[in-house]
């Protein structure tokens, strides 16, 4: 029977790629967008296979609810969540204006940690045994985010909650993961790997790149297997020896 999958954040970057390996791999797909339709559009109409879809919300709005609705309406069920979309605010402590600092922090937890878990707690009741909930995390959880505080400690809460839920859910047969990519190379960031930084940031891996979206969307597809179920409670680094631990 062909699986079912919600990509959030799909629209562009490491979404759509992760939407491409699912189709590849044989998921009829939700292409989830906040406010892109047309590029929403034009990624489920160029992924492999048939059945595929988009589906809109703001996951920093409490729409959690309805995008799973409007999922399991278009798809006929749910059996592979992918927490993909996210935002990433500069906000240095010592050069933030305190408004500037509240708001950074909510905005960053409301979207990048609220939204998963709000997604993750409406996803499981459509998910039967061989569900997969899979969690895009970040290096920065690890190693810290000087300049975007609020993103590394949404993402190191976003791989507790893997954890948690992998326990919580395992007797319901449901399987939950994570990855935690280092740099990956997006349309958003051309420019600055293009400038002088750019050469600091490749040599931070010892293959002299940056990842790119192919890269994360390969483990993302493996985690989403019915053989990958004993990866549950699994963090998977995907960050090119840039960052150990």
């Amino acid at each position: 029977m062909t699986r079912r999958a919600l990509v959030t954040g799909a629209s562009r970057g490491i979404g759509t790629a992760i939407a491409h390996a699912l189709a590849t791999s044989g998921h009829q797909v939700a292409v989830h967008y906040r406010s892109a339709p047309d590029k929403a559009e034009e990624v489920a109409n160029n992924l492999p296979g048939e059945g595929h879809t988009t589906v809109q919300g703001d996951l920093g709005a409490n729409q959690a609810e309805q995008i799973v609705n409007d999922t399991v309406e278009q798809l006929g069920g749910l059996d592979v969540l992918v927490n993909n979309a996210g935002v990433y605010f500069f906000h240095p402590i010592l050069t933030t204006s305190f408004a500037e600092w509240q708001d950074a922090w909510r905005s960053t937890i409301e979207l990048n940690l609220f939204g998963p878990a709000d997604l993750a707690w409406h996803a499981v009741r459509h998910m039967t045994d061989g569900g997969r909930i899979i969690n895009v995390g970040s290096r920065g959880a690890y190693r810290g985010e000087p300049d975007a505080p609020a993103y590394g400690a949404a993402k190191a809460g976003l791989h507790a909650m893997t954890q948690s839920l992998a326990q919580s859910l395992a007797p319901k047969g449901i399987a939950v993961a994570g990855v935690a990519p280092g740099f990956v190379r997006t349309d958003m960031v051309t420019d600055f790997l293009a400038s002088a930084e750019g050469d600091a940031i490749r040599a931070q891996s010892p293959f002299n790149r940056v990842g790119e979206p192919e890269d994360i969307a390969a483990a993302v597809a493996w985690l989403a297997q019915p053989e990958a179920v004993w990866a549950s409670g699994t963090i998977i680094d995907l960050n090119g020896a840039s960052y150990l631990r």
